[in-house]
């Protein structure tokens, strides 16, 4: 069968869809990648092709929430969900569907895709919804593939459940204009798989899941992709003491904790050189350049985080999805420093549930009680012995591969209907 995945275009979301993509291909069905002219070339860099759609539109205009007024409400835990009570849902909801409408140019391209190339199946990124447009118009069968929990269906369910018990025009329910737009100029009707998909793939660990109950979720285990690279001679030896990652500063959010906190990376780094331990530090070459670091810190440029994590006995970061899933699918325990954006919390909250980690709340971060933390962690065997545990329980969901059996009988059921 044919496959269009339609990604949101950034390489973080376009990693990771790559091992499903491979053993879609690898059975023997066409594969193409959809995501804008910039992002193209990791696609293509994982042997895959890609389909450039957005071409007239600038990436930073899609997703920079500095220049795009739709998902300015997004920095900062716009969508977070956290493990608690969500008092406001309502306003993540609106903003959510902002984000929909700002992908509304990605729609006619797409469209015009779906239409030439009449794909069977269509996997989606949640926030693509142009791509459930265009495999309705183009009669293709279509799912969602997640990144992370799935806090656009638990908004959609909050959303409706509020609207059903608010009088009438109470509650002016922000997805029907969006939606109205999007499917106006083909003449559709408003149906609830166009936002929540016929299925849904979810990489996540199944007891992170957020109620759903209108949703029907396959489990997939996550499997870790960073792109390829030259592994240096280094990784290929196992480390004289404990190696610990530090990702802190290697993005956005790491990033946005250093400043809140007015510790620099230098001064974190510095700090658990003390320990014994092999710090690795995940920031750029030329960033690091002009930071006065220990001599025991390796500088991690270009060296994707799968071929690291392997020989880790810890990993700190802010809890994004692909560093918490890949840490739990190579058995590493974690030290995590939420910081919201959109399931960081719940991440951070799992994980100690799980006992595979700690957690650094974020109003209590510092150098020092980073240090702590770190030292605690590495001195309790529990740790360890339940990180490996939670692998293998987790290394006995389905692998990409097992999951296209099920994605054919989905496809053909769902054409058929």
């Amino acid at each position: 069968m044919r496959v269009l995945l339609a990604v949101f275009p950034v390489a973080a979301h376009v990693l990771p869809v790559v091992p499903l993509a491979w053993a879609l291909q690898n059975a023997g069905h066409q594969v193409r990648i959809a995501t804008h002219p910039d992002t193209a070339r990791v696609v293509t860099e994982a042997g895959l092709a890609a389909v450039p759609v957005g071409r007239g539109e600038d990436l930073a205009a899609l997703t920079d929430f500095t220049l795009n007024p739709a998902l300015s409400g997004l920095a900062g835990g716009g969508l977070d969900i956290g493990p608690g009570d969500c008092a406001d849902w309502g306003a993540k909801w609106f903003r959510t569907t902002r984000v929909f409408a700002a992908l509304r140019p990605l729609l006619e391209e797409l469209t015009g895709v779906a239409v030439r190339w009449r794909p069977d199946l269509v996997l989606w990124d949640p926030f693509c919804l142009p791509a459930a447009v265009a495999a309705r118009v183009s009669g293709a069968a279509h799912a969602r593939l997640l990144r992370g929990r799935d806090n656009i269906a638990w908004l959609r369910g909050r959303s409706a459940r509020y609207r059903g018990q608010a009088p009438d025009g109470g509650w002016p329910e922000p997805l029907e204009e969006t939606m109205q737009q999007i499917l106006e100029p083909y003449g559709l009707p408003y149906e609830e798989e166009l936002v929540l998909g016929q299925w849904t793939v979810d990489p996540m660990p199944p007891d992170m899941r957020l109620p759903a109950p209108d949703v029907r979720y396959e489990s997939m285990r996550w499997v870790p992709y960073g792109g390829g690279a030259t592994v240096p001679e280094w990784l290929h030896s196992r480390p004289l003491r404990p190696r610990v990652c530090v990702t802190l500063g290697a993005g956005e959010q790491g990033r946005r904790l250093l400043r809140e906190s007015g510790a620099g990376l230098a001064d974190v780094l510095g700090s658990l050189a003390d320990l014994d331990v092999e710090l690795v530090a995940a920031v750029d070459a030329g960033s690091a350049k002009d930071l006065r670091l220990p001599e025991r810190v390796r500088v991690l440029d270009g060296i994707p985080l799968p071929q690291l994590l392997s020989g880790c006995s810890a990993v700190v970061h802010h809890g994004g999805a692909e560093t918490f899933a890949s840490a739990a699918a190579a058995g590493v325990p974690q030290l995590i420093v939420p910081v919201p954006s959109w399931d960081e919390d719940a991440a951070a909250a799992h994980l100690v549930r799980k006992g595979a980690g700690v957690a650094v709340a974020r109003r209590k971060f510092s150098p020092r009680s980073l240090h702590a933390a770190l030292s605690a962690l590495l001195q309790n065997p529990c740790f360890q012995e339940t990180a490996t545990a939670w692998r293998e329980e987790l290394a006995r969901l389905p692998g990409p591969a097992d999951l296209v059996p099920m994605l054919e009988r989905l496809t053909r059921h769902h054409q058929r209907s």
